[in-house]
């Protein structure tokens, strides 16, 4: 089910839910061009357009299975970007949309891989700065509590960023031992195992000090796959004058996860409103 909030009096707080669309299957990914919203679908992406009753498949026989979401966005050059997750913790995939971003024309056609080596990218949004795509990728899982590192990536055109058979450049997982990692394309910055970013946005507006102008917010679902549980938080990713490079993570908002390991919240999307607030939504409280 897709709903839109509406805040009528600007109070920060949803005055009304309606529901826009019901009956899909494993929605994730919304982006808007002009009036239409295009809906990414653990299967296929959609669009509806204003005045039409049925939605229209833009992009059909997405793989199911494994990680599940589809994250979609619009870049500055007009094509629909699309981000699937590979289905294993670590395998060889068949299907080329797996663990890797693609790139379309908004009505579908022309598809075709821009990156690969994406074990499972979630959160995506392009730097208002640089106009380079940015990504946080989770890593494979069940080499110990601190290896593989999470990555905050700059998503280039034609780069292999290393799954399955390395994970940072250099380091060849140990299922493929002889593997040359030194091709690798290296992360813009790495973040503590097993923290699972699935949020991406950067600060554009005012309300905040001028020195978070141009960072990055990242949100942090948090770990299974740990003996100390770590994420459940929201990280500020700093960026520095030039927009290319990502000098330091740092907390921004914690609390979710208590001193016991366990958590009553976590984070998942990120939105930047035109006031400067930002929106972080909650998959374990059901709130925004």
């Amino acid at each position: 089910m897709i709903v839109k909030l509406t805040d009528t009096n600007h109070d920060g707080v949803a005055d009304t839910v309606i529901q826009v669309a019901s009956g899909l299957h494993g929605p994730f990914g919304i982006a808007f061009r002009g009036d239409t919203m295009y809906v990414a679908q653990e299967r296929d992406v959609i669009r509806f357009d204003p005045g039409r009753s049925a939605p229209a498949t833009v992009i059909s026989d997405i793989p199911s299975g494994g990680h599940s979401t589809r994250t979609i966005l619009f870049g500055p050059d007009g094509k629909l970007y699309l981000a699937v997750g590979s289905s294993c913790n670590i395998c060889d995939e068949r299907d080329s949309l797996r663990a890797a971003v693609s790139r379309f024309n908004a009505d579908g056609s022309g598809g075709r891989m821009f990156a690969k080596g994406l074990r499972n990218t979630v959160g995506m949004a392009f730097n208002p700065t640089t106009g380079e795509l940015w990504g946080g990728n989770n890593d494979r899982d069940n080499l110990g509590d601190d290896v593989p590192p999470e990555h905050v990536n700059i998503i280039k055109d034609g780069r292999d960023y290393g799954w399955p058979r390395c994970y940072l450049p250099g380091r060849p997982n140990p299922e493929y031992g002889s593997a040359d990692c030194s091709q690798i394309e290296p992360p813009a910055i790495t973040i503590q195992a097993h923290s699972a970013p699935l949020g991406l946005a950067f600060y554009t507006g005012t309300q905040f000090p001028r020195e978070y102008r141009g960072d990055g917010f990242v949100t942090l679902h948090g770990s299974w796959n740990r003996t100390v549980p770590t994420g459940a938080k929201v990280v500020r990713v700093r960026v520095d004058s030039t927009g290319h490079n990502a000098t330091g993570v740092d907390d921004f908002i914690t609390g979710w996860q208590l001193p016991d390991g366990s958590r009553w919240g976590r984070p998942v999307g990120l939105l930047v409103l035109p006031d400067g607030s930002l929106l972080v939504s909650d998959d374990t409280g059901g709130k925004i």
